[in-house]
């Protein structure tokens, strides 16, 4: 199936300013300073990886709980996790810097990186030597194929199943979903927690939090489901979702990222709580460094537009049933994810007096280049696999069902196909 005229042309757009950022990133490397660059960087990929992350989560809670509601959004996701191949590629010049430069991002690779306050080196630190078994280049390196292997392959069987069924509607594939989410649900809660660790808890590896990855997990479905939103709004103003899409449909999912508000903020405060209470100092001096200078106000934005601006709004349920409350609601919570990012990665760059550096800084330019340059490939990639396919999954066994989500008579079967071309 071709691509209808106007999203071969939005694909196009999105490839070259993804191009273009990927680009000036790398300027970056050579007008400023590169360690700041590669952590940025480092934050472009995961921020989308955490997205495609959520998306194949949501494809994997869907066939785990045999959803009908979520059948006519599915095939945007099984779409999104198409970006995973080129986000494995994207993640390669990270891979190679750390053999060919070990300690330029992740400090703990050069056994004679100093420690900072000049206590000796990584090689003389008792906390590395107790993870050094996890904590080396090769783990990171096969460990972070790994990760990349299991969710391009899941995402591979998933969208194969669906797609395949549209075309001889066998409920074969359905069963082979729900067995591989069953299997899948595992691996990819494995992956994202020792994918989180690996490439961002590490930076700074004397920290202890058994909290990292269900923190991360939180925010991988939350900027899943944000871009869900983003993306049934786009297709309904487009005409494409008209007669398929209902507002019982849409306050579903709205309503679900409202659950995961909740559900961040009981992770986020666990997390911090658990650590005041310990008060030990391996533990402790990750918040220390955060409550300082302007990183304090970049807490308190995490605490209240993370948390407080979302829930109170979407309290209100015609912001959580109208399209244009929530998109922007959605857009808010899409931000200030990045935000979250950037708060566990950026103060890993200490300047002279081992103090990190402040968040409004020129790393924060190579921060919006580096998630435009990523996303801009990843949004091409779902634009790609977009025009290949049927809109929804037309043979899916609860697809009717999902069509008249809270409704109380079924369309005529002629509606079902002539709304999903």
């Amino acid at each position: 199936m071709s691509a209808p005229a106007s999203t071969a042309s939005l694909a196009n757009k999105f490839l070259g300013a993804g191009l273009a950022g990927l680009a000036l990133t790398a300027v970056g490397l050579f007008v400023s300073d590169p360690h700041g660059v590669a952590l940025s960087y480092l934050i472009g990929i995961s921020y989308w990886c955490a997205i495609a992350i959520g998306m194949l989560l949501l494809i994997i809670i869907h066939h785990l709980t045999d959803s009908g509601w979520s059948t006519v959004i599915r095939r945007q996701y099984e779409h999104g996790v198409s970006a995973f191949t080129w986000l494995a590629v994207l993640f390669v010049p990270l891979l190679l810097s750390a053999w060919l430069k070990p300690g330029f991002i992740w400090p703990w690779m050069d056994l004679a990186h100093p420690l900072h306050g000049g206590h000796g080196t990584v090689g003389q630190d008792v906390l590395y030597v107790k993870k050094a078994g996890f904590l080396n280049q090769g783990m990171f390196t096969g460990m972070t194929i790994g990760f990349f292997v299991i969710w391009i392959g899941l995402s591979a069987l998933f969208r194969k199943a669906s797609f395949t069924q549209d075309r001889d509607g066998d409920p074969k594939w359905t069963s082979l979903s729900r067995r591989t989410a069953a299997a899948g649900v595992v691996l990819t809660a494995l992956s994202l927690t020792f994918a989180s660790i690996y490439w961002m808890k590490s930076l700074e590896y004397h920290w202890f939090s058994t909290m990292y990855g269900v923190w991360f997990f939180a925010n991988c479905v939350r900027g899943a489901l944000a871009f869900a939103v983003f993306i049934t709004v786009w297709l309904y103003a487009r005409g494409d979702y008209k007669g398929i899409y209902n507002t019982n449909q849409f306050h579903t999912l709205v309503a679900l990222a409202f659950a995961f508000v909740v559900f961040w903020a009981y992770v986020t405060f666990s997390q911090y709580f658990l650590i005041w209470n310990a008060n030990v100092p391996e533990e402790t001096f990750w918040y220390n460094i955060r409550e300082h200078g302007d990183w304090l106000w970049v807490g308190m934005l995490l605490l209240f537009g993370h948390f407080f601006v979302p829930f109170l709004a979407w309290l209100v349920y015609r912001w959580k049933a109208e399209r244009r409350p929530a998109f922007i609601i959605s857009a808010w919570v899409a931000v200030i994810i990045l935000v979250d990012i950037c708060y566990n990665v950026l103060p890993a760059l200490k300047d002279a007096h081992d103090e990190p550096l402040p968040f409004l800084s020129i790393n924060l330019l190579w921060v919006l280049t580096s998630v435009v340059g990523v996303g801009g490939i990843c949004v091409w990639s779902y634009l790609r696999s977009l025009a290949t396919t049927k809109l929804i999954p037309i043979r899916d066994p609860r697809i009717v069902e999902s069509l008249t989500h809270h409704e109380a008579a079924a369309p005529e079967p002629g509606q079902v196909v002539e709304g999903a071309h």
